[in-house]
């Protein structure tokens, strides 16, 4: 079972260096920037979250919604993404673009105004997403001022769009009734978080530089002011003596807030810089390897990779 999902700044090539810092007990897990889920499919895969509560929870409506369909409604999901490969295998481009083109109104249909109402997501539109993911430039998920998705088509030969196996695979594992899936903001996400949980955070990195600001998961973004009252929030959670884990990139603003950071040593939290591959970047001469932080008050542990 693996991440049935592409998602920017998906974490399964950084698996063997955050296993390191999975703890070793915990009581609940709790994932509140959910994206790919790659950490949260790695724990199920090593057996750690059998019969443990978990939370997994995200703002962006389409993808809670996705997670959501597959897991109450596997098969029709599928049949709808074998209709939707078949199209894609006779004409890929004007299969593509007609396939976004009735994604948004749909889309729309089920916004309140504020955003996409995870809750009212249908199979179509679970399968339209797991198909535009698949088939998009990169695997992106971005959307413009107006909340309109606007990723172009990727360059695939034979993307692999309908992993049957897969999706039944994972429709199983969510099904546990010890794990919930919901769209809330992480601070309410975590306000029920106690001693012992493990919260894995990966939101939105801060931009490396003034143009890397490539991708929008949301209309709002997540500023500056944000990733500060996200430090207060995990200085929060490690006081109250739960295990975090986040992941960020190494911009001047994340290294103000936890390498050095007084507030943060205080709280037992420690930023490690650890190499990573720049996947994403319209030009691709300038992806390669980059740093990005690790930052935990988890004490590190041998590689089980």
């Amino acid at each position: 079972m693996r991440p049935f999902l592409k998602w920017a700044g998906g974490k399964r090539q950084l698996l063997p260096r955050l296993r390191e810092f999975y703890p070793e007990a915990f009581a609940a897990y709790r994932e509140p920037f959910l994206g790919s889920g790659a950490v949260f499919f790695d724990l199920v895969q090593q057996g750690r979250l059998a019969g443990r509560r978990t939370c997994l929870t995200d703002t962006n409506g389409d993808l809670v919604g996705c997670y959501s369909r597959v897991r109450d409604e596997p098969e029709a999901v599928i049949q709808r993404l074998r209709r939707l490969t078949a199209g894609y295998k006779r004409d890929p481009e004007r299969h593509y673009y007609r396939v976004r083109h009735k994604f948004n109104p749909a889309r729309e249909a089920i916004s309140n105004g504020h955003g996409i109402e995870s809750r009212r997501y249908t199979a179509d539109l679970a399968a339209m997403l797991v198909y535009l993911n698949r088939t998009g430039f990169n695997g992106l998920f971005r959307v413009n001022s107006k909340g309109m998705f606007n990723v172009p088509l990727g360059r695939y030969s034979n993307p692999r769009i309908c992993d049957t196996e897969n999706l039944r695979n994972v429709a199983a594992v969510l099904s546990a009734k010890t794990i919930s899936i919901e769209q809330v903001r992480y601070a309410d996400a975590l306000a029920c978080a106690d001693a012992g949980d493990f919260v894995y955070l990966d939101p939105p990195y801060a931009p490396l530089s003034a143009t890397a600001q490539f991708t929008s998961y949301t209309s709002e973004g997540f500023s500056t002011a944000d990733q500060e009252q996200l430090q207060r929030t995990i200085i929060r959670l490690a006081h109250k003596g739960c295990w975090v884990l986040l992941s960020n990139s190494t911009a001047p603003e994340v290294a103000e807030l936890y390498d050095g950071n007084r507030d943060a040593e205080r709280a037992g939290l420690h930023a490690y810089q650890i190499p990573a591959r720049r996947m994403i970047n319209s030009n691709a001469s300038r992806r390669g390897q980059v740093f990005e932080y690790l930052i935990t008050n988890i004490p590190q542990r041998v590689s089980q990779s």
